[in-house]
């Protein structure tokens, strides 16, 4: 495969070379800025073989190379091998970016406008002075280019997510109103699903539907790969009957350009259009800055990002129903994994894997994965987003540990959990690496903080315990997780980067830390938090969080002496929980089994 994603490099640079370009910058994402575009925007996988979420390539005449942060810096190596591409390293001391190492080697750069934001495509216009939109340029290169999805799509009701679609537009548009506008373009898919109640498939693990949006005062304009008459496709022509009846206006995917040139034509001056530059791709912009001239648009922050964030009780009752199934799912699984193994039985990661989704896959309402199951045994572990091979997968045990990352979209909550159980026994430092991690997790999920603090600010709080014995991650330790929507989203998070957004009641984040040995082991211990109240007095209001993860956390690696008085009774009532929740749900013997894994220790 090396040979391949080589030629495809080659056949780039004769493209430069006939354009006159120094170099190519290729994303990694699709005109919507979505963490995992469908097939046709793989172009980061299509031409160096890379399959990590986050990664991109520039190309000149004489360098390849792949940008990607620490998540994936072993799977990189090993998959670029051969293919001419080099590894830059980002978000480690003394990385250069992309725009930076431009500006020192080209002069043109071309990029696909069309999969970059406003202000990745400016950065760069800015380093190199000249910069080249060319939409769709893989078309030119890629014969066999998958076509943009077209999936059947489904409406959720209010009782559902807790809003109509039609109070939600009332909403935005009372926004508008204070910030002076007359519309609103929204390219992001996860928000135009949460603002128009729908869920689709175009997106493997998101239940998106590929689109732009287009909010007026009186209107909505849906551009969308999405007919109102489909030969044996029912759903879809219920919905778009149910979603036309509220006044949206159903046009092709292809014509927002055209519907902004046509609607400024009607409206002469007077017409004001708001957008999110960090949610609007670039070439999107550019049109939008064409027709309406520097005077009648205005850049900001998309208010749906935050009020998506900040769930209501609706979605908050939808996501402790999904959090309880799937962790019934969970212990049937690690009941299955224990037991397979004590009686001899192999087992391999990829096995594993399929066991899990299918016991997922049974729960009423499981609509998929959120995201492809990370199942991995001993070295794979240290890769934080292992890739899980179909065929030679390797072999689970004897002895040491194995992880777990993984979770379910239903129809009401999308879920992700992570656990790392021995598999035999353990060695001193997997068990004290176990316990440190699991000491930051409790941490977090314990604290007590004013209102108004931002996930940066907690962050240290899951890291302590490792910092003490002089050991890291590279990884964030929280984001936020959607309602049937995407696995990860903000404006929340919990990271060293700065990032201001304070954490509000109704937020959900994950709770994350780990710790990851090249050649031996990875250790994460994840539980899903809820922002909640946690009273006032004079020094302010102060807020909480509320785990809703139900699944046991394997006590038998921890080791005991090195947990406070605090952790252990947090550990003792969690297990205790989980078990008191769970256990009606359980066959008898997953039942008494659960029952020993959460003996107070």
């Amino acid at each position: 495969m090396a040979e391949i994603h080589y030629q495809r490099i080659e056949r780039l640079r004769e493209l430069m070379a006939e354009r006159g370009w120094d170099a190519v910058v290729v994303s990694d994402s699709d005109p919507h800025g979505s963490e995992y575009p469908a097939p046709r925007w793989k172009q980061v996988e299509w031409l160096s073989g890379f399959t990590g979420e986050a990664g991109e390539i520039v190309i000149t005449a004489d360098h390849a190379g792949l940008w990607t942060d620490s998540r994936y810096f072993i799977q990189a190596v090993n998959e670029l091998e051969g293919s001419g591409v080099v590894l830059h390293r980002t978000r480690v001391p003394g990385a250069v970016g992309i725009p930076q190492w431009l500006a020192e080697h080209a002069g043109t750069v071309a990029i696909d406008g069309t999969c970059f934001s406003v202000q990745a495509a400016e950065e760069i216009e800015q380093a190199v002075g000249t910069l080249y939109n060319v939409p769709d340029m893989f078309d030119m290169l890629w014969p066999d280019r998958p076509a943009i999805p077209c999936t059947p799509l489904m409406t959720l009701d209010e009782e559902t997510t807790g809003e109509s679609r039609l109070q939600k537009l009332s909403w935005l548009r009372k926004f508008l109103l204070k910030e002076g506008c007359d519309c609103m373009v929204i390219s992001s898919l996860d928000e135009i699903a949460w603002l128009l109640n729908v869920r689709g498939r175009d997106i493997e693990y998101n239940p998106l539907v590929i689109s732009y949006l287009l909010v007026t005062m009186d209107d909505v304009f849906w551009y969308v790969l999405k007919s109102p008459v489909l030969p044996d496709d029912p759903d879809t022509v219920d919905s778009l009957t149910e979603i036309k009846a509220d006044g949206v206006r159903i046009c092709r995917y292809d014509g927002l350009a055209d519907g902004i040139e046509s609607m400024m034509a009607l409206a002469g001056e007077q017409m004001r259009v708001y957008f999110d530059p960090a949610g609007i791709n670039y070439d999107v912009a550019r049109q939008i800055r064409a027709c309406y001239g520097p005077d009648n648009f205005v850049c900001g922050p998309s208010p749906v990002i935050l009020k998506k964030a900040v769930k209501n009780s609706s979605e908050i009752a939808g996501m402790k129903e999904a959090f309880h199934a799937d962790g019934v799912a969970m212990e049937k699984f690690l009941y299955w994994i224990e037991t397979s193994l004590r009686e001899g039985r192999h087992l391999t990661e990829w096995e594993a894997s399929e066991k899990l989704t299918a016991l997922r896959s049974v729960i009423p309402g499981y609509r998929g994965n959120s995201f492809s199951n990370i199942s991995a045994y001993g070295p794979n572990a240290a890769l934080p987003h292992y890739n899980t091979p179909e065929t030679g997968s390797a072999g689970i045990g004897p002895g040491g540990l194995y992880l777990v990352d993984s979770g379910g979209q239903y129809v009401f909550g999308t879920t992700d959990i992570t656990r790392t159980v021995p598999v035999g026994e353990c060695s001193d430092l997997e068990k004290e690496d176990y316990t440190l991690v699991l000491k930051g997790m409790i941490a977090l999920a314990m604290a007590v903080f004013p209102a108004g603090t931002a996930g940066c600010h907690l962050d240290v709080l899951a890291r302590n315990p490792l910092w003490q014995c002089r050991r890291n991650f590279g990884h964030g330790t929280g984001h936020g997780i959607g309602f049937y929507l995407c696995v990860h989203e903000g404006p929340q998070d919990i990271r060293q980067n700065f990032n201001a957004q304070p954490l509000l009641p109704g937020m959900i984040v994950s709770d994350e830390p780990g710790i990851y040995r090249e050649g031996q082991h990875g250790i994460r211990h994840e539980n899903i938090l809820l922002c909640t109240s946690a009273g006032s007095n004079a020094f302010g209001e102060w807020l909480r969080f509320e785990t809703l993860t139900l699944c046991h956390i394997d006590t038998s690696p921890v080791i005991v002496s090195l947990l406070t008085g605090a952790e252990r009774e947090w550990l003792n009532a969690y297990n205790r929980h989980v078990y008191e929740s769970l256990s009606p749900d359980l066959g008898p013997d997953v039942a008494a089994w659960l029952r020993g894994k959460t003996l107070p220790v």
